[in-house]
């Protein structure tokens, strides 16, 4: 059997010029997303603030000033269980929360806030991705209410 001819998609392409990818990093004016890695750091968040979604639980911290890193920073964590599924359902379900993190959290996550998303068995990964995004915004806007403002001091 012979390969059928794949037809490039345009004239740059058959000349062989490039495409340069999408990039995922942060925009200019956006606030820097580190990734958690030590285990400390999520049982941390793990005793602070917890918010349910309908597709994952959220739990969110406030670091402290002396604690690294940079105050500035937001820093985040992904984590399944194994009631979520295999390795690959897991996997799935944590790539879709990072995506979500990395759309939603610049705008509304706080300076200086560790945030832990935690997938949840077969509603992280079959949850249509804008309400996956909506429900990260919802818990985030439980999790920091807008605070009253404050009564004048009487004089």
């Amino acid at each position: 059997m012979i390969p059928p001819k794949v037809q490039p998609a345009s004239a740059d392409m058959a000349q062989g010029a490039r495409t340069s990818a999408v990039s995922s990093c942060p925009q200019e004016g956006d606030l820097p997303l580190v990734v958690l890695a030590k285990r400390a750091d999520f049982l941390a968040a793990a005793r602070a603030r917890r918010q349910a979604a309908g597709s994952f639980m959220l739990q969110g911290r406030r670091r402290a000033e002396g604690e690294a890193p940079a105050p500035a920073q937001i820093r985040m964590g992904f984590t399944c269980s194994k009631k979520v599924g295999n390795a690959v359902a897991r996997n799935r379900a944590k790539r879709r929360l990072r995506e979500a993190a990395r759309a939603v959290l610049p705008q509304l996550g706080r300076p200086g806030w560790d945030y832990v998303l935690i997938g949840r068995a077969e509603a992280t990964a079959a949850r249509p991705f804008d309400l996956l995004k909506a429900d990260l915004e919802q818990a985030l806007s439980r999790m920091h209410p807008p605070r009253a403002p404050r009564p004048a001091p009487n004089q």
